[in-house]
């Protein structure tokens, strides 16, 4: 497959759907092997300057895989283990009391049945966080209820104004019971953010800081970062309304200032190449910065059967054709990745030596993956083919 042909697949697949009534602008970059197309299409707002190589994205959710590395890069360096428990660093997450009922009062409670471990924030069955049953339910769910009250920020869409620092942060979660029991069941999203504090505590140093030396500058990756002090790079983020597209985000909003608690688990932004350095850490058996061991565990199936039983997860199905390892999807034919519901998806596939990574601006309508970036994928996985 020749540099041309690639690009040429790429473009056609996802120029169908740019548009200032669809996606106003994205960056797709696919590699195979040394083969990397790069395609930037529309523009970064609605009328606005046309999207570049290097424009900025909120990657969202994509953040959880990068905590998971940062977490891996401790363990391959002894200063933690994943099967230790995390009251040792964390001390507001001991003695849990666990809901009896998810949806019931918070006074309604036993005891945890073991403590809480690495492994349990990795795999993201440590106790508490998203499932689809909250979502669906006709009346907000107690815990649901007082985790907002709290300003956890740990249950819906990304908002890095909204937390209050780590320690606070942390104390405030601790004050909550867990809603189910440790290892029991599979929760999203808020597993990364106790890494994010975790990491921190363990390295004695901010998230931001133990994230550039350990992945960040070894990587060259060097655009990603919790916020951009250069906004006029960073697209606008949009969100669909029956108005039309909606600005949600500008480019001197929330991601132009630091925050109080930089949230790995959907706090980054950053462009199509620093991602793909990442994938190719991943492909190269950890390049000098995770451990083998440590890339299997984290591109590999994390969840047991009994666990899978007990999850809803993102939906019915979720876990038929897929699984979870370390922060991050992994899927039967040995593919790994994830998406960001402000509109990024990556997708690594070792067998083809294929990396396919989408970046738009504007954020998904359902927790379905875009038409526009499986389109994408199918054009890759053609091309390779």
């Amino acid at each position: 497959m020749s540099l041309p042909v690639l690009v040429e697949l790429v473009e056609e697949a996802a120029s169908r759907h740019v548009g200032r009534d669809q996606t106003p602008g994205l960056v797709a970059l696919v590699a195979n092997g040394a083969i990397r197309g790069v395609a930037p299409l529309g523009a970064m707002s609605i009328d606005g300057e046309p999207m570049q190589r290097d424009t900025l994205f909120r990657i969202a959710s994509i953040s959880k895989p990068i905590t998971a590395a940062t977490t891996l890069t401790l363990v391959d360096d002894g200063l933690l283990k994943l099967d230790d428990p995390i009251s040792r660093w964390l001390p507001e997450m001991a003695e849990r009391r666990v809901l009896v009922s998810m949806d019931g009062p918070l006074d309604r409670t036993v005891p945890a049945q073991r403590e809480i471990v690495v492994r349990d924030l990795l795999n993201f069955t440590f106790g508490f966080g998203a499932t689809a049953e909250m979502f669906s339910a006709t009346e907000p769910w107690p815990i649901a209820a007082a985790a907002d009250a709290l300003k956890l920020a740990s249950l819906g869409p990304p908002e890095p104004a909204t937390p209050p620092g780590p320690d606070l942060w942390i104390e405030r979660l601790g004050s909550l019971p867990l809603m189910a029991q440790p290892g029991e069941r599979w929760f999203y999203n808020t597993g990364a953010q106790v890494l994010s504090v975790l990491i921190s505590r363990v390295a004695g140093r901010p998230l931001p800081e133990v994230m550039h030396e350990r992945l960040f500058a070894p990587l060259g990756m060097r655009d990603t970062a919790f916020h951009t002090t250069d906004p006029g790079r960073l697209a606008t983020s949009y969100v669909n309304t029956p108005a039309g597209l909606q600005v949600w985000d500008p480019p001197d909003g929330v991601w132009s200032k630091p925050q109080a608690f930089p949230d790995g688990a959907a706090g980054l932004i950053s462009t199509v190449d620093d991602l793909h350095a990442f994938s190719r850490m991943l492909l190269t058996d950890g390049a000098g910065v995770l451990k083998p061991e440590s890339v299997t565990a984290m591109t590999s199936d994390q969840l047991s059967a009994q666990q899978k039983l007990h999850s809803a997860g993102l939906g019915p199905g979720f876990f038929s054709d897929s699984s979870w390892g370390f922060c991050q999807a992994v899927h039967g034919n040995g593919s790994y990745g994830w998406n960001g519901g402000l509109g990024t998806s990556w997708l690594v596939d070792p067998r083809h030596d294929l990396v396919v990574i989408v970046f738009t601006q504007r954020m998904f309508d359902s927790p379905e993956l875009p038409q526009l970036h499986r389109e994408v994928q199918a054009a890759a996985y053609a091309a390779v083919a």
